[in-house]
């Protein structure tokens, strides 16, 4: 009798929800952040198929068809629907191309990012306190910096390249994730399932990446979202500037900076890239947002 009491209780009571289901749940409340997830979703999908869609080759000129205009405006072709550049390439296949460069720029500058900085910030929490506080004086004296303006400086060491921009890039978010990380842990390491790793004999190595990692990961991954706009955001302004990627580079920054004498008689030139790189950096922090208020157990309503 007990037994078939039990059983109705439990088939009686709420399923709880899985955790992928509660994610989706608290993300769709916010409609900018799924607004965003699908702007992002086409933006990668036209990065993967850049080769297919693109109607011409990026750097492929037709040198009698100069700044044509978009082919809705006077003079437009319907050949060239979003018109050309100064030397005759086509606009529409160069910024599909430049979307592949930018999320390629994306995912190397978080994954190195993200990944020296987890570890430096999990080293930084369990470490001495005398190795903590210089891990972070380090990091303060990195964060004490403008972030282009020190791009900029490594750039400038390195030399001027889409590589060499992608490392002074990650060097500079760096700190940001060793800060979020080591906040995590020095929050997580005093609790008791931490203490109990630690009665049955949990080496440090296993503390650090079995046992407290995966309870750090929320904000770090809200981090990575933000941090995949601004790359793309101080990658266009470095190629802007010369210091990244190099012509004929398809890049959005580097097709503004070669458009910018013909601002005022070739709107289309300037208008595009900077469309492009507006509403891919707009859809990617959206949906940070919404990652953060999904993964941050203090924003949820219960």
């Amino acid at each position: 009798m007990d037994h078939a009491s039990t059983d109705e209780i439990k088939s009686q009571a709420p399923a709880r929800p899985g955790r992928l289901s509660e994610f989706w749940y608290y993300f769709r409340e916010n409609r900018g952040a799924v607004i965003g997830l699908w702007i992002f979703a086409a933006f990668v999908i036209v990065a993967a198929g850049a080769n297919l869609l693109a109607p011409y080759d990026p750097t492929e000129q037709f040198r009698e068809f100069t700044l044509v205009p978009p082919f809705w405006a006077d003079g437009g072709n319907f050949a060239f629907p979003l018109g050309t550049d100064p030397l005759g390439r086509d606009m529409l296949s160069r910024l599909l191309h430049g979307a592949r460069y930018s999320f390629f720029v994306g995912i190397v500058v978080v994954s190195v990012a993200a990944f020296g900085g987890i570890l430096i910030g999990l080293l930084a929490g369990f470490a001495p306190k005398w190795v903590d506080t210089i891990i972070m004086r380090i990091m303060d004296i990195i964060l004490a910096f403008p972030s282009l303006l020190l791009a900029l400086v490594l750039v400038a060491i390195l030399g001027p390249s889409l590589t060499n921009a992608m490392i002074a890039i990650a060097i500079v978010l760096q700190p940001h994730y060793v800060r979020l990380t080591r906040a995590s842990v020095m929050s997580e390491r005093g609790k008791d399932y931490v203490t109990s790793a630690r009665v049955v004999g949990a080496g440090l190595p296993r503390l650090m990446f079995i046992t407290v990692l995966p309870n750090c990961l929320a904000p770090i991954i809200v981090q990575a979202a933000l941090s995949f706009s601004t790359a793309i955001l101080d990658a266009a302004a470095l190629g802007f500037l010369g210091m990244g990627a190099q012509p004929p580079t398809p890049e959005w920054g580097t097709m503004l900076a070669d458009a910018r004498e013909f601002i005022l008689r070739a709107w289309w030139v300037v208008t595009f890239p900077g469309l492009a790189i507006l509403v891919t950096v707009l859809a990617i922090n959206l949906m940070g947002d919404g990652l953060r208020d999904a993964l941050d157990p203090k924003l949820k309503r219960s």
